[in-house]
């Protein structure tokens, strides 16, 4: 968990938000169970650390009073790898909640194969305040030819899939090789022995 103090703002706008960002902060809105929504600041280098966790469980400090929340949605700036807005949902211990999480694939599948990795991220429902970041997938000895569904996924205690339980995950496959490539490696072959005779009128070695 990461805390943050927030201020309100009472500026909105496009002009407003930039003014905000100028002044190392990052605009935000606040809202879920029913509250209205609450427009706030957050502390821009401390948001911006805080974002790289993905899921993390955020305390917004704001008034005196504070929130448990997550990031529902982050706007970013591509060019200057900065943050321009973020939507925060509000949650509760022991609320479930859908989120998206990446899919991080390990292991080395069998000699001579090769691991694609057909999806990037898994939709679940987990509790709020104890959300995954990221589901690991093993392809460990796996042999070419095997597949790996959503639903073959091992997910954390107490989440359930929400994703198309058919979605294809991972696959593990033999490297194909072009008839370049095949016509190129012929090539060196031929020329391998060529380049290890002795030239004409020079004693062989040994």
């Amino acid at each position: 968990m990461t805390k943050l103090a927030a201020t309100a703002r009472t500026e909105f706008g496009k002009g407003a938000a930039r003014r905000t960002r100028r002044a190392g902060l990052v605009p935000a809105v606040l809202y879920g169970h029913g509250t209205d929504p609450v427009h706030v600041a957050l502390p821009g280098h401390q948001t911006f650390l805080a974002l790289k966790t993905t899921n993390v469980l955020l305390e917004i400090e704001l008034d005196g009073k504070t929130e448990l929340a997550i990031a529902r949605d982050v706007q970013r700036d591509p060019i200057r790898d900065s943050i321009e807005h973020v939507d925060l949902l509000i949650v509760r211990k022991g609320e479930k909640v859908i989120v998206e999480v990446p899919v991080h694939v390990v292991g080395e599948s069998a000699p001579g194969t090769i691991h694609l990795v057909d999806l990037q991220q898994l939709s679940i429902e987990a509790e709020a305040t104890n959300l995954p970041e990221a589901i690991e997938v093993s392809v460990e000895g796996l042999e070419a030819g095997t597949n790996i569904f959503a639903a073959d996924v091992t997910l954390p205690e107490g989440a359930s899939l929400v994703s198309d339980p058919e979605l294809l995950v991972a696959s593990v496959t033999v490297p194909q090789t072009s008839s370049e490539d095949e016509a190129a490696e012929a090539d060196e072959a031929a020329e391998a022995p060529a380049a290890a005779a002795p030239a004409e009128g020079e004693p062989a070695e040994g």
